[in-house]
């Protein structure tokens, strides 16, 4: 049975910290937009008010969850027990983009882990929270965390990172701009 809050409540912060993997839903106005949903871990999300997430961005092949956001702003973010006790929590909000450089990246950055190939903060300030049973949800026992794509960015380089962003990041795959596009500070991404 769904129920919903008005915020974040403490019990569900305490959630949210457990977990190991968030997932992240943008969707383009257009009706023949690709939805994107993206997995995420690396234990970059933090809860920054009990109305106001964020998560740290690390270069990826795409870059739609930040093109979407820039065209409309909507964003679901989700949080799955794979143990017990079964639970899925989904946080409703609007989303904004915080690149290196902008006035909010220094008071931002330094909540969030270090991480090679760092390119972006996601924000989101969250108008719906909803919970829901999860009993459907398979139990998963946790390994740990992949270091694959720290490991990537780290042989890259600062530079080669930010030639990969220019050649992948800078277009969604509905042909939408992301906020590097348009960056004057896109040589600071790193």
């Amino acid at each position: 049975m769904a129920k919903l809050f008005d915020l974040i409540t403490e019990e569900l912060q305490k959630f949210i910290i457990n977990q190991k993997i968030f997932f992240v839903g943008t969707a383009p106005l257009s009706s023949v937009g690709h939805i994107n949903l993206s997995p995420k871990g690396l234990e970059s999300f933090r809860i920054l008010s009990p109305h106001r997430v964020g998560y740290l961005d690390v270069t990826g092949s795409g870059n739609e969850t930040s093109a979407h956001l820039q065209e409309n702003g909507r964003i679901t973010l989700m949080f799955c027990a794979f143990q017990e006790p079964a639970c899925i929590l989904r946080l409703y909000g609007q989303g904004q983009t915080i690149l290196p450089g902008s006035p909010e990246w220094d008071s931002l950055y330094p909540l969030f882990p270090p991480l090679a190939g760092t390119r972006q903060i996601i924000i989101a300030d969250i108008e719906r929270v909803q919970t829901s049973c999860g009993f459907g949800v398979p139990l998963y026992e946790y390994q740990g965390q992949r270091d694959t794509l720290v490991n990537w960015a780290s042989r890259k380089g600062e530079e080669g990172v930010k030639e990969y962003q220019q050649k992948k990041n800078l277009m969604s795959i509905d042909g939408l701009s992301t906020p590097l596009s348009k960056s004057q500070s896109v040589d600071d991404c790193g």
